[in-house]
């Protein structure tokens, strides 16, 4: 189960929630990496639920659909690049930076990165941001055991030769490309996040999209994030032998980044500080006791 549009040259799917054939939730990052209904919380989770008792996260009256994901890359992405073409007034593009001082919103000053040469910019710099932290206690306290060795995560770098990433989309997309030619971003979303990529071979050529099933065709497991840019290098009669891709965030980036949320806690902003910050708009409601 799936959501999908399918052209003769283009495949874009997208994966909401309810998609499980025979289950309710997955162990991928789909479903957030559920670990199982026997996982002990910890007394802060506890201290939290017990503070935040009766307390909702609103939208003109209706519950938030409150996304989120591990590093934002320093840009929230908005809804409709990752999954249904439907705007959520919440969940827009805001750059991860904490307003100063009652100034002018400075999350709000963010480059469109829906340009290519913008997002370009953007992705091999790396712009200040809460989420472009290397504290390895606040790090403690948002990733589990595994996830603290990856160290690399708002800038990152994959490199492929022209057989690993050849033989990479074939198996993946079951397509022969023949030799991959190019890797094209049709369209991006607001934090530069490409939803739309053409694969371009010397057999045929194809688009796919929305970015995690982008993130998935070009890895064995799938991408920290599928806003990259791609360096083209030894080209011989026109078939580039080497794929560098440079690459921003972990994770879709829609809503709460965790890590970015993360700082801002140790940085003693408040929980409601720190939701309305990522969840624009919203509201925090208390409607029972």
């Amino acid at each position: 189960f799936f959501s999908f549009i399918r052209k003769d040259d283009e495949l874009i799917k997208w994966y909401d929630r309810e998609d499980h054939t025979i289950f309710d939730v997955c162990a991928d990052d789909h479903c957030q990496r559920y670990q199982g209904i026997t996982k002990a919380t910890s007394p802060q989770v506890a201290q939290a639920i017990h503070a935040t008792r009766g307390q909702i996260l609103l939208n003109d009256n209706e519950i938030c659909d409150a996304r989120f994901s591990k590093c934002c890359g320093g840009a929230t992405e908005e809804f409709q690049y990752c999954w249904e073409n439907i705007k959520k007034p919440y969940l827009v593009a805001v750059r991860d930076v904490a307003n100063v001082e009652g100034k002018e919103d400075a999350a709000t000053n963010l480059p469109d990165l829906t340009i290519e040469a913008n997002a370009e910019r953007w992705i091999r710099t790396a712009p200040e941001s809460l989420c472009n932290t290397n504290d390895r206690q606040i790090l403690s306290e948002v990733l589990n055991d595994y996830d603290q060795e990856t160290t690399d995560f708002y800038r990152w770098h994959v490199t492929y030769t022209q057989e690993q990433l050849q033989n990479l989309v074939t198996e993946r997309l079951k397509i022969e490309f023949g030799d991959i030619v190019d890797l094209i971003p049709v369209e991006r979303g607001r934090s530069g996040r490409i939803c739309r990529l053409k694969i371009v071979g010397t057999k045929q050529s194809f688009t796919i999209g929305k970015e995690l099933e982008i993130r998935r065709a070009l890895s064995n497991t799938h991408l920290y994030s599928s806003a990259f840019v791609v360096d083209k290098e030894d080209v011989k009669d026109g078939v580039p032998q080497t794929f560098r891709l440079t690459g921003a965030g972990w994770g879709h980036g829609v809503g709460l980044c965790q890590i970015g949320a993360a700082v801002m806690g140790a940085k003693g902003y408040n929980y409601d500080q720190i939701l309305l910050h990522y969840y624009r708009g919203a509201e925090i409601k208390k409607i029972y006791k």
